[in-house]
Formats: structure tokens, C-alpha cells, sequence
């Protein structure tokens, strides 16, 4: 297979309701998406989870055109592969960090070659699931009477699992009040995003006193060390999500004792390679890991599906359907959710299993690119 030309298309595409986590508020999404095609006429997509500042990451959707369009494409463009996994030793060879630049182009070969061999992305990388469990992520909220109102009609809805953005002043009263109102048999867990500090070791403690499945980061997205010292002292286990940026760290996670469980984002540790060797390392371990969310269009919500249909995803992810953050998203069909929370996976068609609304981009489109071999 050739990947004989890539197209970057930025769009922009409004939530329906403002998402706010410790570092920030999202109103609209500015994406990246990529447009791949090969020697036979092949088309996929692809689209790059970098956000529009460098708070999540130090990756913004402007660093990662810059670095798909000098560095990351002319790696690919016009360069025979046998398989999808000859694409990542290619983009790490002496071409540090970047991750989710690498993660948008990598994550589109996989998809031109299933595409071309006429079977899903979840078979290709063998998944075992039909349909996948489904949480939902929750952002922080001005009062505790507030979340507990949107976690009952989420639960309505028929998520599996509801996670809660906290940050310092907005954590352990508001995750009270939901456990108060729903009883102890509640799937809740916690993200703070790297919102705290060693020094707020022991309000963490609390936490245990609530019951959650795990507390996601809480703290900075580069530390393996006090992630270890807490977890040594807190009976809640502790995911890494920031701190896990490849197969490497998740060794170290398990030599520190670091945390429990394993949030893997293929868009954020640069790829579905990287993430096939995170997901085989946990399983390995007995490390329970799940697919979180970067705020995806439809295309990037099919490859964390996809992901999800591997047999180390025990736990619901951040799957939810396109109507969650979307008045109308940009693929077809959209992402559905079944009443009991279950996102079913288009094994029948190839890739991803949704075709993307080509005339629906054409209109949000506010800049493009056209790369090619040679």
C-alpha cells in the first residue's frame, strides 16, 4: 500500500453545551481532519485530537498542521507499507514528541488498509466486541444541585458509567452530593486533569470515602512519582491518562506502582501501534484499561471505537454518541447509543464503519492542503 497523497482540512464545529474541565472551557472545536488516499484510489479519514491552546497538551491543531505538513506526511507520502504497524517506527525515528501529528496520519493508514481489504478496523486489530459499554464525561459545574441534575438525566439516558471533572473548590462536595443521590451502586469516577498538587495529598484521601472507581490524573501530566506515593496510601485506584504517552511509560506506571487502571486516547499517544502495545502491557498486568474522549467529530470517535472492541477494555469508555456534543455531526450514519448504553461497532462495513459527509466539511472548511509523493 502507497499512501500517494493527504489532504488537511480544518473545520470548525460548535458544541451544543460549553465543556469545562480544571484548565479550561471548550465552546467550539477547531479540527483537523485528514483526508488520505492511496495508489488504488482508496479514501480515508482521519482527525487530529490537538486542541485549539496548549493546555491539555502542548500540541495545538496549529503545531500539528505545521508538523503533518514538514515532518510527518513526507515520512509516509509515496513510501510502500506492507502493514499499518511499518507506519510508527517511521514517524519515531529520530523525530521527538508530537504525538497526536504522528497519532492523525498513523491512525489513517490503519484505516486505507482495512478499508482495502474490504474488512472493519476493529477485525483488523483484533477486536472481539460487537458493541462496547458507554460512560459518559461530565464538566465541572457551577454547583453541586447542578451536576447531580445532569448525572440523573444522563443516567436516563443509560450511561454505563459517569466520570466528573473536578478541580480544587469543585471536587469533594460536589462528588458527595451524586453519591447522596444515587446510592453507593453508582458506576462514578473522577478526572482532575493534573488540577492538584502534592501538597493536596490529603484532601485526595477523602476521595476514598466516596466509593469511585478510580480518580483519574490528579496530578501533573508528566509525573510518575507522586502518582505512585498517593496510590501507595489510597485505597481508590488511581488512572493515568496525561502521563501515559507511550509503552514505555506504562512499564515504569507498573515498576512505581503509579496507578491501577489505564485511560488510553490512540490520538494522544501518537497512534493505534502505540496503543496496541499499552493495551497488551496492561492486560499482561491485570491493569484494567478504557478509551476516553478528546472531544471527537464522528471520524475520531470510530477509531476509539474500534479500539475499544479489544478484549484489555473492561471498563465503559468515553464513547458517547454524536448527539452528545453535536446539533449534526460530519459522518454517516451518526454515532448511536442504545437505550442501555451500548455503542454497537459497524462491523459489516470497512474502516471505521461511517462515511464521512464530504459536502457537510466542504461548507465548514476554513483552510486546506493538498500533500502528495514526489
Amino acid at each position: 500500500m502507497i499512501t500517494e497523497r493527504i489532504i488537511m482540512r480544518e473545520i470548525a464545529l460548535r458544541l451544543k453545551e460549553p465543556f469545562r474541565i480544571s484548565s479550561g472551557t471548550t465552546f467550539e472545536r477547531r479540527i483537523l481532519l485528514l483526508e488520505l488516499l492511496d495508489e488504488e484510489g482508496t479514501v480515508a479519514w482521519a482527525e487530529c485530537v490537538a486542541g485549539e491552546h496548549p493546555n491539555y497538551s502542548y500540541e495545538t491543531i496549529d503545531t500539528a498542521w505545521l508538523m503533518i505538513r514538514d515532518h510527518v506526511a513526507p515520512r509516509v507520502l509515496g513510501r510502500e507499507l506492507g502493514h499499518p504497524t511499518e507506519a510508527g517506527p517511521l514517524l519515531e525515528r529520530d523525530f521527538r514528541g508530537h504525538p497526536m501529528a504522528k497519532a492523525a496520519v498513523e491512525m489513517g493508514i490503519w484505516d486505507l488498509h482495512a478499508r482495502r481489504e474490504g474488512i472493519s478496523l476493529s477485525r483488523l486489530i483484533g477486536g472481539v466486541r460487537t458493541a462496547v459499554e458507554t460512560g459518559i464525561s461530565i464538566g465541572i459545574h457551577d454547583s453541586p444541585g447542578a451536576l447531580v441534575g445532569e448525572v440523573a438525566d444522563r443516567l436516563a439516558e443509560g450511561y454505563r458509567k459517569i466520570k466528573v471533572k473536578i478541580m480544587p473548590g469543585a471536587d469533594l462536595d460536589f462528588l458527595r452530593a451524586v453519591r447522596e443521590e444515587f446510592g453507593p451502586d453508582l458506576p462514578l469516577m473522577t478526572d482532575a486533569n493534573s488540577a492538584y498538587r502534592a501538597s493536596d495529598s490529603e484532601r485526595l484521601m477523602a476521595f476514598d470515602d466516596l466509593g469511585l472507581m478510580m480518580i483519574e490524573q490528579p496530578f501533573a501530566h508528566d509525573d510518575l512519582l507522586e502518582h505512585a506515593r498517593l496510590q501507595a496510601r489510597l485505597t481508590t485506584p488511581i488512572c493515568l491518562d496525561e502521563s501515559i504517552t507511550g509503552p514505555d511509560r506504562a512499564r515504569d506506571m507498573l515498576k512505581l506502582g503509579s496507578g491501577r487502571v489505564v485511560n488510553i486516547k490512540p490520538g494522544r499517544v501518537g497512534g493505534f501501534r502505540a496503543s496496541l502495545a499499552i493495551h497488551d502491557i496492561c492486560r499482561e498486568a491485570g491493569i484494567p484499561v478504557w478509551c476516553g474522549g478528546m472531544l471527537e467529530s464522528g471520524i475520531g470517535r470510530g477509531y476509539n471505537v474500534a479500539l475499544a472492541s479489544l478484549a484489555g477494555f473492561t471498563l465503559p469508555g468515553d464513547l458517547s454518541p454524536s448527539a452528545r456534543y453535536w446539533e449534526r455531526d460530519i459522518v454517516l450514519p451518526e454515532w448511536r447509543m442504545s437505550g442501555d448504553g451500548m455503542v454497537t461497532l459497524p462491523l459489516d462495513r470497512p474502516g471505521i464503519g461511517v462515511e464521512v459527509d464530504t459536502d457537510r466539511i466542504s461548507s465548514l472548511t476554513s483552510r486546506s492542503e493538498i500533500l502528495s509523493a514526489g
